[in-house]
């Protein structure tokens, strides 16, 4: 709006100079304050557009980082709005879903009317930036994609159809090598991490995601191989813990952030390892994902169980040992159950037997919290403290 302005005022000058006769002067037309005054009154007040036009314009462009601590700014850079009117007395998008895990904050959002509608991401969420499709299409018709042009649903109705980015390009015959292959790529660093992919079995898809605008979260991966000696286990062990103690004692000082990354192995050698992906909400839907490394092992333990009792002694069902007679509460006490071991212990549900394999564990469960209400002390011990702090 402000070039349109600029260029109408050079316009009615230059007609001007035409009915009066007189010489066209460049300086003379172009008024200085037009794109400087407007740019400052749009970053200044947020609304993006003209100044006389205000209520037509676009609100809350551009804001007021603030700086009163590292902290907020950090937790200001990573705030989400939701684009609906502050005054309505609706509940439901202001309550917190339960598919926010990871992704948002459960606790950092401000009091009164902005109240759940303005929330704050969680730590290690970040939103996608997207990539060129183009090397993703070319590698599927290398890898035997029959192009939708050439389908013929008679011929093969069975066939698995390729979305990318929404599109449907092609389908292909044998889904399950063409995922495995596509994931090993992504975890070995050929393909962007941002990459996602969703292998529907139900409804015969498979969809891959590179466009901006995702949000997404790390996880670490589980060992799937069936040939691995590691299978079912954490691709991340002890060489990874090495390699990431010695970038410690590495000087860093007077490197750019190029060599930097080269010397380093930091978190993006863990990236190219495969030890971490990013998986954003569609994926994550396809994903089995263990709370701790803890739980995995007890599912382990779990599964190889034979007798069910001793199953049922590994977890607490609550009861109290000392409300139990004395002939069960000898019993347990003589297994070492983790009652006796560990009073304070994390309570914890007992593996599912349903649940053959998991694909992901989460880093920590901690990365479900953002910038602010991660630095509270004990915010698990008692939910009051993080909501008074806050």
């Amino acid at each position: 709006n402000l070039f349109i302005k600029l260029n109408r005022d050079i316009m009615q000058y230059l007609k001007k100079c035409i009915e009066m006769g007189k010489a066209f002067s460049l300086d003379a037309s172009v008024k200085q304050g037009i794109l400087t005054n407007g740019l400052r009154y749009s970053l200044s007040t947020g609304n993006w557009g003209d100044q006389k036009k205000a209520a037509t314009s676009k609100a809350g462009v551009s804001q007021v980082l603030n700086r009163y601590t590292y902290a907020s700014t950090l937790s200001h850079l990573r705030r989400t709005n939701t684009p609906i009117g502050r005054d309505g007395k609706i509940a439901k998008p202001r309550q917190l879903h339960n598919t926010h895990w990871g992704l948002v904050c459960p606790a950092e959002t401000p009091e009164g009317q902005a109240c759940g509608l303005v929330k704050n991401l969680s730590l290690m969420c970040n939103v996608s930036v997207g990539s060129d499709v183009t090397p993703i299409t070319d590698f599927m018709a290398q890898r035997n994609m029959e192009p939708l042009e050439e389908y013929d649903p008679v011929r093969y109705p069975h066939a698995t159809k390729i979305f990318i980015n929404g599109v449907w390009v092609g389908v292909h015959h044998d889904p399950t090598q063409l995922v495995q292959v596509v994931r090993s790529l992504r975890r070995d660093g050929t393909l962007t991490p941002e990459l996602s992919l969703v292998r529907d079995v139900r409804d015969r898809e498979f969809k891959i995601f590179t466009d901006a605008g995702r949000v997404q979260r790390p996880l670490f991966v589980i060992d799937d191989n069936p040939n691995s000696p590691n299978k079912g286990n954490l691709v991340f062990n002890v060489d990874h813990i090495e390699k990431l103690e010695k970038d410690k004692s590495i000087d860093t000082a007077g490197m750019d952030e190029e060599d930097r990354d080269k010397t380093l192995y930091g978190w993006n050698g863990l990236l190219s390892d495969g030890v971490v992906e990013y998986l954003d909400a569609e994926e994550e839907e396809t994903a089995m994902i263990v709370m701790t490394p803890d739980d995995l092992e007890d599912h382990h333990r779990a599964s190889t169980l034979t007798e069910p009792e001793e199953e049922e002694d590994e977890y607490d069902d609550g009861v109290d040992i000392g409300a139990m007679d004395d002939e069960e509460g000898e019993r347990k006490k003589s297994k070492g159950s983790r009652v006796d071991k560990d009073p304070h212990r994390r309570v914890k549900q007992k593996p599912n037997p349903l649940i053959k394999s998991y694909t992901h564990c989460e880093i920590h469960p901690s990365m479900i919290l953002g910038i602010c209400a991660s630095i509270i002390p004990f915010p698990d011990h008692n939910q009051v403290c993080i909501f008074r702090t806050l």
